[in-house]
This record gives C-alpha cells, sequence and structure tokens, in this order.
C-alpha cells in the first residue's frame, strides 16, 4: 500500500488506518478479543500499517490489545495514541504516556494526541501552553515522535500551534458529515497538517447495511449518533440509493466507494475500524481504489443529501 508523510514529520503513514476504539469493548457490544487480534493482524498483512488507538478505549484495553497483535513487527507499523481530556496538566501528560508506553509495550509512540480539547467532559480547563510544554519534552526525550490533535476546532488546533509542531488533526469525517471542512481543514491545508479522519464510515451508515427502521441498544453508542435519528437515516438511505449503482459499475462495495471517496479529499485519511479479519482485509482494498474527478465530484453532491440539513455542531453525537 502506498504510504503518505504524516504533516511535516519523518513517519509515513498508510492512507487506510486501522481504528480500535472497537478493541476497546466500552460502548461497544459482541466485541471478543481473538476477534479483535485477527482484525488488526489482518489488517497489517493487507498493508495497513498504521494502527490508531486511546488510552481511553476500554481503560488501556485497547492498546494491550494492540500491543498483543502487533509486537513482533513494531518496527514496521505506526502506533498512533491518545490522552484524554481530564489528564492535560503536565505532569498528568507524563504519567499518561507513560501508562501507554506500557500498554503498548514500547519505547516509543510515533503520534501522540490530545483526545479532546481541555474542558471537555466537564474536564478541568488547562492552558494548552501547558499541555504542549508536556508533549515537547515527550518529543524531545524521544518518546513520541510526532504531536497531533483531535475533536479541535479551526481556532483551538491554531492556538495550538503556537506552542509546537501539530502534524495531525483527528476529526470525525466522512461523506456524511463533513463539519471539518468548513472549519479547520483550510488551516490544515495551508500548514501541511495531515486530517486523519475518524468514522469514515458513518460508524457503517455507509456500508448499506442497515435497513430503514434499524434499531440499536441504548448501551451502543450509534445509539445516540446524529446520523441514526430518524430524519438523518432516512435521508442517508435516499443517498445510499444513489451511491449503489456506482460501487456497481465499479464492482466494489458501497463502503469501499466512500472511502476511496475520502481519501481522495486533500491531505485526508481514513481510521476504519474491523471487528473481524475479512472487514479488515475489504477496507484495505479502498486504497488502490482511484475515482475520477466526474465520479468524485457526484459522489460529493449525493453525499450533500445528508450533510446540507445538518445543523454545524462539531460532534456526531448527542452526548
Amino acid at each position: 500500500m502506498e504510504t503518505r508523510q504524516l504533516g511535516t514529520s519523518s513517519i509515513q503513514i498508510t492512507p487506510i488506518m486501522m481504528g480500535t476504539w472497537q478493541a476497546g469493548k466500552s460502548m461497544w457490544v459482541g466485541i471478543e478479543d481473538t476477534d479483535t487480534i485477527a482484525a488488526i493482524r489482518a489488517a497489517f498483512e493487507a498493508g495497513v500499517t498504521t494502527i490508531d488507538t486511546a488510552a481511553v478505549y476500554g481503560q488501556g484495553h485497547s492498546e494491550r490489545i494492540v500491543a498483543k497483535a502487533l509486537s513482533d513487527v513494531r518496527d514496521r507499523v505506526v502506533y498512533a495514541t491518545k490522552v484524554f481530556a481530564n489528564q492535560l496538566k503536565y505532569d498528568q501528560v507524563i504519567a499518561a504516556c507513560e501508562g501507554s508506553l506500557k500498554n503498548l509495550d514500547t519505547d516509543y509512540i510515533d503520534l501522540y494526541q490530545i483526545h479532546w480539547p481541555a474542558g471537555s467532559f466537564n474536564s478541568e480547563v488547562v492552558p494548552i501552553e501547558e499541555t504542549m510544554r508536556a508533549l515537547n519534552q515527550l518529543k524531545a526525550e524521544g518518546k513520541i515522535r510526532a504531536i497531533g490533535v483531535s475533536n479541535f476546532s479551526g481556532e483551538q488546533l491554531a492556538e495550538a500551534a503556537q506552542y509546537g509542531r501539530i502534524d495531525s488533526l483527528q476529526p470525525p469525517y466522512s461523506l456524511f458529515w463533513r463539519k471539518v471542512e468548513q472549519d479547520a481543514a483550510p488551516y490544515c491545508l495551508e500548514h501541511n497538517i495531515s486530517i486523519l479522519a475518524y468514522s469514515p464510515l458513518a460508524q457503517g451508515l455507509l456500508t448499506g447495511k442497515f435497513a430503514p427502521g434499524h434499531q440499536f441498544a441504548p448501551s451502543d453508542n450509534r445509539f445516540k449518533n446524529k446520523l441514526f435519528q430518524p430524519e438523518n437515516f432516512e435521508r442517508a438511505q435516499q443517498a445510499l440509493d444513489r451511491l449503489r449503482p456506482i460501487a456497481d459499475r465499479r464492482q466494489i462495495s458501497l463502503g469501499n466507494l466512500a472511502l476511496a471517496w475520502l481519501i481522495a479529499q486533500p491531505q485526508t485519511n481514513a481510521i476504519v475500524g474491523a471487528r473481524n479479519a475479512e472487514q479488515s482485509v475489504e477496507n484495505a482494498k479502498a486504497a488502490s481504489i482511484k475515482l475520477s474527478a466526474e465520479e468524485l465530484a457526484e459522489i460529493d453532491a449525493i453525499g450533500q443529501i445528508v450533510t446540507a440539513p445538518m445543523d454545524n455542531h462539531p460532534i456526531l453525537w448527542n452526548w
């Protein structure tokens, strides 16, 4: 699989990245460790060498699962993990990084990201200068190779960049959720910051596997996903009906059509989760799909059936 430069760093990432929120099990249902390990390994064997996780996913469980799957090939993979919003004081960042290093069974983290801005989820408001000072120190010590942020607005991203080099932004971004294009993406393009899109399949909606009327259990995080609320879900079904002929013409899945569109956007890469090895192998195929300018424009217009009526709130869930 081709690789791309992460921001201005020396790190090379794959345009399709393996997401492991589900590996933590918390807020997900029907997840088994053996299946997750097989999924991560299958992604690696299919060419996906960039793995995204976070300390908060199952309180370190996801990081430990990543280590179980990939420790023997550590020198051939890129680990990206995150420090949560309630650990952004200087000493807390240092301690959180040490915890992630231990969980991941490694002596360095390739990309270390601020998961949510300080103040999120009623966390303490810590000046970004203090958090960045800790991240710069970790970078100077070689414990992390690059710094990224996640769920930051364009304004928050610009402020963080005053205190150190930011090489990536991780926002929710898909054909059905495009807030970042109006907010932080222009800053990213101007300053050569990679966009690492999470929920690039709109949590499975873009695969077309959820029929009208589908209900999620309240314990499933998709229960509160705005795209699965009735009016938005109905518009999504209309859009999917128009996307299917394009996918059929290309003889590819709906999901891979959506991923191919996304990674064709400027400086954009897709973090894709998988429950099993088969899904990982299928997701990896998207990296080799090259859509024409006409196809990209057609897909773009269809996606706006869903995105145009949505409000400007940046968070994908009604949390």
